[in-house]
């Protein structure tokens, strides 16, 4: 086993200040039902950017320290501070998931069966060289699967999945989905098509329109057209859409869907009612790539929900039996259904040079970082 470990860490001060930098640390040594992970891969996912980067102002940032040993610190604005005064000089330590080699097991059967085992992992933490994980944390891959291919094995893939059961565990028979040609939503069209659910994507670029369509999708609407609104409604109509799940947050997209979820229900109404339709209306919110206000103009009726959608929160109201067929077949399918596709590698120390983080903080869709530790 390798004598020093290195890990990514997240500092706010009282002087308004954020710093992330790298840490040595411990070699860590696993407790009975724990494994230590040689990190090989991990996301940059748009959670883990929030974390990172917290309330500060990126726009401040700078670097220092060395090539291997950057630095990077901004500002964070005042009236900011007390949203994340319980982090205040705390070292947070940064990545929800990856994936690597077993190189240390504990004395339970579960832990020495991962021994050896390349698995992916959820939990925090996992921008470091290596991670000691509790057993139910870890995901062991198929033989043959590389860690690059299952790093992102958790947040996008069973988002995904909770995407499509909570929909069925509402009572909804067809999905809406935003920011449609991300790699979670490549994910969702797949597991649409193999499972026969109806699914509206909305994109904004032609060449969006094209990618989806190469892969099977039936509704793609262009939010960019003069025409979206119409096109959208036409969508619901044909579908029976009443369930939308956005991560861009801001803006008004959640109105607009909202309000052609209406158009569709009420087209046949024989009685104008000034509560509307009353078919039930759902958009979940699960990003927040646009940071602006949500404007709701309110012309949907009555019967209609906006609410936050966190995996960990869906997954607990699905239940254990739900949750271990879904891990399942993200293992069984993570390089089909489940493939991710990177377009940039960086290493611990080129997460905190500018010009990546300056890319990678874009959190442009079709562009997506994994960050190698052992480089």
């Amino acid at each position: 086993m390798a004598d020093k470990n290195i890990q990514l860490i997240s500092t706010i001060s009282e002087d308004n200040k954020l710093t992330i930098a790298l840490q040595n640390i411990d070699m860590p040594k696993p407790g009975a039902d724990e494994v230590v992970i040689r990190i090989e891969a991990a996301p940059l996912n748009p959670s883990d950017l929030a974390v990172m980067f917290s309330a500060a102002d990126m726009t401040t940032a700078k670097q220092s320290g060395t090539e291997q040993h950057p630095v990077i610190t901004a500002d964070v604005p005042a009236k900011a501070m007390s949203a994340v005064k319980t982090r205040v000089g705390k070292a947070v330590s940064v990545g929800n998931e990856g994936a690597g080699t077993v190189i240390a097991a504990g004395t339970s059967a579960g832990a020495q069966a991962l021994l050896g085992k390349t698995v992916a992992v959820i939990g925090g933490g996992t921008y470091r060289q290596y991670l000691c994980a509790k057993v139910q944390s870890c995901l062991a891959l198929k033989d043959g699967t590389t860690a690059k291919q299952g790093a992102s094995s958790f947040v996008n893939p069973l988002t995904a999945l909770a995407m499509v059961e909570t929909m069925r565990a509402e009572g909804h028979k067809a999905i809406i989905h935003a920011a449609a040609a991300s790699n979670l939503g490549q994910m969702l069209n797949r597991i649409c098509i193999a499972d026969g659910i109806d699914l509206i994507n909305i994109v904004r670029k032609s060449e969006q329109e094209t990618l989806l369509r190469d892969m099977g999708a039936k509704y793609v609407v262009n939010s960019s057209k003069e025409s979206f609104l119409a096109d959208l409604t036409a969508a619901i109509i044909e579908t029976g859409a009443t369930i939308a799940f956005d991560p861009i947050g801001g803006g008004q997209l959640t109105s607009d869907i909202l309000n052609c979820m209406e158009t569709a229900a009420s087209r046949n109404m024989k009685e104008h009612s000034v509560y509307g339709s009353d078919t039930f209306k759902q958009v979940y919110i699960y990003g927040a790539l646009n940071r602006g206000p949500i404007t709701l103009h309110r012309n949907f009726g009555f019967a209609w929900g906006v609410n936050g959608f966190l995996l960990f929160n869906a997954l607990s109201k699905l239940g254990t039996k739900t949750v271990m067929a879904m891990r399942k077949r993200v293992a069984d399918e993570i390089t089909t259904t489940f493939a991710s596709h990177y377009t940039h590698e960086v290493s611990l120390a080129e997460v905190l040079h500018l010009k990546s983080l300056a890319a990678y903080s874009k959190q442009a869709t079709g562009e997506k970082y994994l960050i190698t530790p052992q480089r």
